[in-house]
């Protein structure tokens, strides 16, 4: 095998990764909507779920850098994958037992997984091969991301939200043995679809297990005697720990409460909000391969920059709008975020050499954003009793991403 068909191989193989944790991070709006009908939650408490997810990319990507500098990519692409299994299996005691914690508990878990998979991953993909075109690989590698979210609300709506939920009046008016036979009932519905997930991965660790991957080395990793924390002297790597962190509070809250949106602003039910969801995915995969193409004639900030500009005037419209335009507007949005997790991250660890592998980690870590803003974006739900207002926090977050991408444009010129 020549180095250009294992570098080949060892990019289709790090790609599919990009799907899986593009499918289970899409089925949380559909496991958001299930559990607050289920269990009859509050915005703020459904919300727990995105921030379950979320504090595991905080707590664990240092962990997955380490793990990684000192044995390599794929032994941090083995641990992730086990994790992720495991949590997927433990969605199974989860609805045995009825209970709301241990589902956070075993989303808990998964994500510890994804977060080692995204550490290594990401910054693999942009070393595997010439490093001009590393932004672009990315990109496209994050495509089959998109492709996964387009397909995970349907399959999640058919599977999950097989019937239309109960509403809280319907719930109130049932007797207590009524009550938690319909909510074992409901809360049973998702052991399938994950245990069969659960399944998948662990063959996918197989497949990594026996397969030879290019060890690539960082340059001058034997002879540098610096910290982990010296990737922080990069201004671009600074600018990217903020850039991701509001960057993927917006992402989080746009796609986990979509459903949740179309029900309380336009009192559309699940079984057709799913489609909307699909939609949604399925821009988001096209703004993707759109823009991957795009980056072959744009610079990369310059496309960034525009991307931005459009979801802060789509976002105007799902605050001040009314009806289904804002709807439209919403799943509008989810076009122009698509290429702005890969760029930040790409333009984040560009140039930084020996520094790749904890400025990833950092860079990974600040996915925390997902944790946070959508607590605080629902708190403004709950307190206003209007959702349309609490998009007034993703605005905010794609004025930060607008400013990094002027901020690093210096950045990228010297090294394109």
């Amino acid at each position: 095998m020549t180095k250009k068909d294992k570098y080949t191989f060892a990019i289709i193989l790090i790609t599919s990764l990009f799907f899986f944790w593009g499918f289970i991070h899409n089925l949380d709006p559909i496991l958001i909507k299930h559990l607050r009908s289920a269990f009859s939650l509050t915005h703020l408490q459904a919300s727990m779920v995105d921030s379950s997810v979320f504090i595991a990319y905080f707590l664990l990507a240092i962990p997955a850098g380490i793990i990684m500098k000192k044995f390599g990519y794929k032994a941090g692409i083995l641990v992730g994958l086990c994790l992720f299994a495991l949590g997927c299996f433990l969605f199974i005691p989860a609805a045995n037992t009825v209970s709301y914690e241990f589902f956070l508990a075993a989303l808990f878990i998964l994500s510890c997984g994804l977060t080692i998979l995204e550490t290594a991953a990401n910054p693999y993909i942009t070393v595997l091969g010439d490093p001009a075109k590393a932004t672009q690989r990315l990109n496209f590698a994050q495509s089959f991301n998109g492709l996964a979210a387009s397909l995970a609300p349907i399959v999640g709506g058919i599977f999950i939200l097989a019937e239309e939920p109960k509403s809280a009046d319907e719930l109130a008016n049932m007797s207590e043995v009524a009550k938690e036979a319909y909510i074992q009932a409901e809360t049973a519905l998702v052991k399938g679809p994950y245990m069969v997930l659960g399944l998948i991965i662990l063959l996918v660790t197989v497949l990594f297990f026996f397969t030879r991957l290019p060890d690539i080395k960082d340059e001058e990793s034997e002879d540098s005697n610096e910290g982990f924390f010296s990737s922080l002297r990069h201004m671009n790597v600074r600018w990217g720990i903020v850039a991701q962190f509001f960057y993927v509070g917006a992402q989080v809250y746009v796609f986990s409460f979509l459903l949740v949106f179309a029900e309380d602003a336009l009192k559309m039910a699940g079984q057709d909000a799913k489609y909307y969801a699909g939609l949604a995915g399925l821009l988001f995969m096209i703004g993707r391969f759109i823009g991957t193409f795009f980056m072959r004639y744009i610079a990369p900030y310059k496309l960034l920059m525009l991307y931005s500009i459009f979801s802060i005037l789509l976002s105007l419209v799902v605050i001040f709008g009314q009806g289904m335009i804002t709807l439209y507007a919403l799943i509008g949005i989810t076009f122009f975020m698509s290429i702005m997790f890969p760029t930040i991250f790409a333009i984040g660890i560009q140039g930084v050499g020996r520094d790749t592998k904890s400025a990833s980690s950092f860079i990974i870590m600040s996915i925390v954003g997902g944790a946070i803003i959508p607590p605080i974006a629902s708190m403004i739900t709950d307190s206003t009793h209007n959702i349309h207002y609490s998009y007034s926090v993703v605005l905010v977050c794609f004025l930060v991403v607008l400013i990094f991408g002027y901020k690093t444009r210096s950045v990228q010129s010297i090294n394109n």
